[in-house]
């Protein structure tokens, strides 16, 4: 072909007929216009420079002539002329000006280049300059020709005009400056087209070697044979523009494309009317290798590269091949794809709860519409509540019925069905294999088992049905339902997957069903730990709100203790993780305090005994692989003692509580902190003391109401205490305030809230004596008791009150160490006797022998009190009793001491 091309260029004449020489000469002639015009443009531009520059010399000269020193002095003298003329010849021959003339203020010369012209007026317009702004014009002088003049006027000190100066240059010496430039600018004009000649040439050069010096009849030619070779290939050939116009395509890419035959080219893509995937792919002008595209009813390989042109991309050059014969493979490919990757995102999406339920509908969420139109579920009774189911069957309750549309005629969710034998359903169950009705108006087995409700499924346009168990372990769990309305029925294919999609869902059912088992357990075990109600407490308004967490139940607990004095323990604690083991050390943490509260022991040391436990109940696990820590536990405990108003407060590793006064403002009291329960070290427990007034509000809390993932526990407490600061609220409304505002949707953690309203006792019902250190003493503070006893209408424990209240005063003063106090308490429920004195020696309860003079007044104490105890102070001790307002009065007839003694045998005693 080159040498063909070759042998046609030396047979055509050299010179202007072919293409290079053509070429040639247009960018001659190209050149030397443009050097024509570059010439008068850069005339022109001399010109223009040279008045400008005239101006500002003119300028420049008439302003510094005017403003020189002495020039207005000159002025205002009687013989201007005399020194003007010379100072303005002077100024002339060195500033190269055409004149310097300096006037009066009427016109008059004091100087001119020509001195017989010196006292003629003027000629030309001096009047704007008056202003005292410079005036510039180009006039025609009679004497200088055309120039450019300058006016600038004088002024004295006082302001007034005393005389003129005017500066001209003629536009002759002007254009004598641009004259002088002409050489140059020739000498570059020629310059410049002797470089373009010299460029033309090379360029026609290259251009003839690429040609091989065709002219344009042979270009012609040789792109008639390109055009007979690009339309009688088998593949079809396009080149789009970056614009996406279609420059060029041969008859292959229009059978092809189905284009018709003439107008498509220099239209856009999406004129012509194409498929519009194939239309998007040749617009980008990506790079595409055998890319495959549904152009109508075949099939459409293409490849694609961009071409690049010196100003970006120019286009894409794109070929297609017809791959018809390939549909049913790339068909075949796709299905196996989409069933993998569905695959894939059942994996992901079912089974991301652990809730039984929610793992059945994600089932269905994932298989519509990509597998099925409709799914249904149906699960064993026993699987919803936890429980693995303990025999065959085929009763079972619909949890799922998800679809393309929600007015299906399927069994709707809730709904108890007890699929007969025979049918689809039942036999999956019962064989644990999945079940396949390709066509179901032709079923007589699944039509048999509810004909009104199949003909209803049928009408609908349900036509085809996949029953697979979900079976995990062994056991099956219940049935997956997958039906289809819109799509080609269900064939052997589909159901080998119908059987791998319900396999992996069976294995998340059963995660979950395991779960709720635990979690159920969980919950049933804490329930029965945590108090199912608080006890009555006349002292206090306590409301409490406990919410296990979604993610397992937890070892959060509260508490309310009476203690003896009028007090009251209020405690929560938390053990960290969730569970049943969690649930379990939180019901033996919660007995410990109940053992320890009633030894009335502080809150900082009842802390360090409770410390002491788990530390030991963590060294009893053994340390073994399955055995879990305690490490981890919290607990607050206070104590209120509302009689004072008084409220000692002691906490491990838990958030200190929040106190609210009566008049609404809420704040977190400093309470030293220690470190959770279990931690050793032997660290000291701290309390300290609150008081809190009448109508007060003490918040108690665990950590999951103010922390969560998405809420740092600073921000938490913020809030708790916004919603806390409002006055006069109860306890009741405040707990129901803070769960509502504070907590978050769904917490990660268990939450336990405690609030207590506080009340003081009234000081009417607290009587106290100081008692002397002498046994005579006793019958007075006896008196005293009985009258107060009288005055609180409670004679019926007057009896009583005094045998208790002779036998401790009496042991206080012979066994105690002074000072030794009494105090009587009357509460709503009971009457409480305190003695107090200085020894910290407490006594025992026992039975006296035969000849024992003493040792019987403490068991007949214990006998007449409902109850009594000993309470250790920071120097000494109480021994206290208390009797029940509500029981029957004791009858002094027979509840005397005798009595109480015949109650033993001589051979016991």
């Amino acid at each position: 072909m080159r040498r063909a091309l070759r042998r046609a260029a030396k047979a055509l004449p050299a010179g202007p007929r072919s293409l290079a020489g053509q070429v040639f000469l247009l960018q001659l002639l190209v050149v030397a216009l443009l050097a024509v015009l570059t010439a008068a443009a850069f005339l022109v531009d001399a010109h223009k420079r040279a008045t400008r520059e005239a101006y500002d010399r003119s300028l420049a000269v008439s302003e510094t002539f005017a403003n020189a020193p002495g020039t207005a002095a000159v002025m205002a003298s009687r013989d201007p002329s005399a020194v003007l003329q010379p100072r303005a010849e002077a100024t002339r021959e060195k500033a190269h000006v055409t004149y310097v003339v300096a006037f009066d203020p009427d016109g008059i010369r004091w100087s001119h280049p020509d001195p017989s012209l010196i006292g003629g007026h003027v000629s030309g317009s001096f009047a704007p300059a008056r202003s005292g702004k410079p005036f510039q014009e180009t006039f025609e002088s009679t004497l200088f020709g055309r120039a450019v003049d300058t006016t600038v006027a004088v002024f004295d000190g006082r302001g007034r005009i005393v005389g003129y100066v005017s500066v001209g240059i003629t536009l002759q010496s002007v254009n004598a400056l641009a004259t002088r430039q002409m050489p140059l600018l020739i000498g570059l004009v020629v310059l410049t087209f002797a470089l373009a000649a010299a460029g033309s040439a090379l360029v026609s050069r290259r251009l003839r070697a690429q040609t091989h010096g065709l002219g344009p009849a042979g270009m012609t030619r040789m792109y008639e044979h390109h055009d007979a070779v690009l339309h009688a290939v088998r593949e079809g050939v396009l080149i789009v523009d970056a614009d996406g116009r279609l420059l060029l395509v041969n008859d292959e890419a229009r059978r092809l494309l189905d284009l018709p035959a003439e107008g498509v080219t220099d239209r856009h893509l999406s004129e012509l009317g194409m498929a519009p995937g194939i239309a998007g792919l040749l617009a980008s002008g990506r790079t595409a290798n055998d890319d495959v595209e549904w152009v109508g009813d075949r099939l459409v390989s293409v490849n694609q590269r961009p071409v690049s042109g010196s100003g970006g991309r120019a286009g894409s050059v794109a070929t297609l091949r017809d791959t018809t014969e390939l549909r049913d493979l790339t068909t075949r490919a796709d299905r196996a794809h989409g069933r993998l990757q569905l695959l894939y995102d059942a994996g992901v999406r079912i089974g991301t709860t652990l809730d039984v339920v929610r793992t059945a509908e994600e089932l269905a969420e994932v298989a519509v519409p990509r597998f099925a139109d409709f799914v249904t579920v149906e699960l064993r009774e026993p699987v919803l509540r936890g429980d693995e189911p303990a025999s065959a069957g085929t009763d079972m309750r619909r949890v799922v019925a998800s679809g393309i549309r929600e007015d299906h005629p399927l069994h709707a969710v809730g709904e108890f069905i007890g699929f007969g034998p025979g049918g689809p359903v039942a036999d999956s169950a019962a064989t644990g294999r999945a079940q396949l009705e390709a066509d179901l108006s032709v079923s007589e087995d699944w039509r048999a088992q509810a004909p009104r409700r199949a003909r209803q499924v049928l009408d609908f346009g349900i036509h085809s049905l996949i029953s697979v168990p979900l079976r995990a372990r062994g056991v099956v769990l219940g049935v997956a339902d997958f039906w289809r309305s819109e799509q080609q029925s269900f064939d052997a294919a589909d159901l080998s997957f119908a059987e791998e999609l319900a396999a992996r869902a069976a294995v998340a059912v059963d995660n979950a069903r395991r779960f709720t088992r635990e979690h159920s357990m969980a919950v049933a075990l804490q329930r029965s730990l945590l108090p199912r109600a608080l006890p009555e407490q006349t002292g206090l308004e306590v409301a409490y709100r406990y919410l296990p967490a979604e993610a397992g139940v937890g070892g959060d607990w509260f508490d309310v203790i009476p203690l003896s004095g009028a007090r009251f323990a209020l405690v929560v604690g938390d053990v960290v993780g969730h569970g049943v083991h969690a649930s379990a050390t939180m019901g033996r943490l919660r007995t410990a305090v109940h053992n320890f509260s009633a030894l009335d022991l502080p809150p900082d040391e009842l802390l360090a005994h409770l410390d002491e436990l788990v530390t030991r109940m963590d060294a009893d696990e053994g340390g073994g692989a399955e055995s879990v820590d305690v490490t981890g536990a919290t607990c607050l405990y206070a104590v209120y003692d509302r009689i004072t108003g008084a409220c000692t407060v002691a906490r491990a590793g838990h958030p200190g509580p929040a106190v609210v006064t009566p008049e609404g403002s809420a704040a977190f009291p400093e309470v030293p902190g220690s470190p959770p329960l279990g931690l050793g070290g032997n660290l000291p427990f701290e309390s300290t003391e609150l008081h809190l007034p009448a109508g007060s509000l003490l918040v108690l809390f665990t950590d999951g109401l103010v922390q969560d993932r998405d809420r740092d526990i600073g921000s938490g407490l913020d809030a708790l205490l916004d919603t806390l600061a409002v006055p006069g609220r109860g306890a009741e409304d405040t707990s129901r305030a803070v769960l509502e505002r504070v907590l978050g949707p769904r917490p990660s953690d268990d939450v336990t809230l405690l609030v207590t309203r506080t009340r003081l006792m009234d000081r009417d019902r607290v009587a106290e004596w100081d008692v002397p250190a002498d046994p005579a003493a006793v019958s007075r503070i006896r008196a005293e008791v009985l009258r107060r006893l009288t005055d609180w209408d409670l004679d019926h424990l007057a009896y009583t009150t005094g045998l208790i209240i002779s036998e401790l005063v009496t042991n206080a003063i012979r066994y105690g160490n002074p000072p030794i106090g009494l105090r009587v308490i009357h509460d709503d429920t009971g009457l409480v006797c305190e003695v107090t004195d200085a020894s910290s020696t407490a006594p025992h309860l026992r039975r006296a022998g035969m000849s024992d003079e003493g040792g019987r007044g403490l068991f007949l104490v214990a006998q007449f009190a409902d109850r009594w105890g000993t309470r250790y102070l920071t120097r000494g001790k109480i021994i206290w009793t208390e009797q029940s307002l509500s029981g029957p009065p004791s009858d002094p007839g027979t509840q005397d001491e005798e009595t109480l003694l015949d109650q033993w045998g001589d051979e016991e005693l």
